[in-house]
């Protein structure tokens, strides 16, 4: 009986899985990461519209892969700025608690953990930075799980929580994107 229900359900993933990715471009933004699609849109970006967006994880990267919202924020940058929105009026803050703390290491605090790798998420965690987006760990998730200031890749921003972070943006006019 079981495997009369499995059969259905795989057929029904496999379209998922043969998903086309061959529109999908990276930047302009970010370069090398955040792939997105040009989308012919009924919803229009009104001129003038300034987008404050944060993204909210807990959620650490898979061994050996990025960190998954840090990939997010960047989609989200690169596919709004090729929309034609200006990079200026694009600001975007990644808020970090729990195990994905670990994932804002620098390469030096990274490979003292993992025998000398590289943090696969830091090469994207530095386009972000560089670009201007806010990346800050919740500072209860750091003392709880034991990591230092100096740990961090520079520009990480440490807050007294998740939470007054999370309350501080929106008082700057920041949403929390669902995804």
């Amino acid at each position: 009986m079981k495997q009369a229900l499995i059969l259905p359900l795989l057929m029904l993933a496999s379209p998922v899985a043969a998903q086309d990715m061959s529109a999908f471009v990276t930047g302009p933004v970010i370069e090398d990461f955040g792939p997105h699609a040009p989308v012919d849109a009924d919803m229009e970006i009104p001129e003038g519209t300034v987008f404050k967006v944060a993204f909210d994880t807990s959620k650490a990267a898979e061994d050996g892969a990025r960190n998954r919202t840090l990939e997010s924020a960047s989609r989200f940058y690169n596919m709004t700025a090729a929309a034609g929105v200006p990079v200026e009026d694009i600001q975007i803050a990644v808020v970090v608690h729990g195990k994905a703390g670990f994932d804002l290491f620098s390469n030096a605090a990274w490979a003292e953990k993992h025998d000398g790798a590289d943090n696969p998420s830091q090469p994207l965690l530095r386009a972000l930075l560089d670009k201007g987006v806010r990346v800050i760990l919740c500072g209860q998730s750091a003392a709880a799980l034991g990591m230092e200031k100096g740990q961090l890749e520079p520009g990480v921003e440490l807050a007294l929580s998740a939470m007054t972070a999370h309350a501080l943006l929106r008082d700057e006019g920041y949403g929390v994107n669902p995804f």
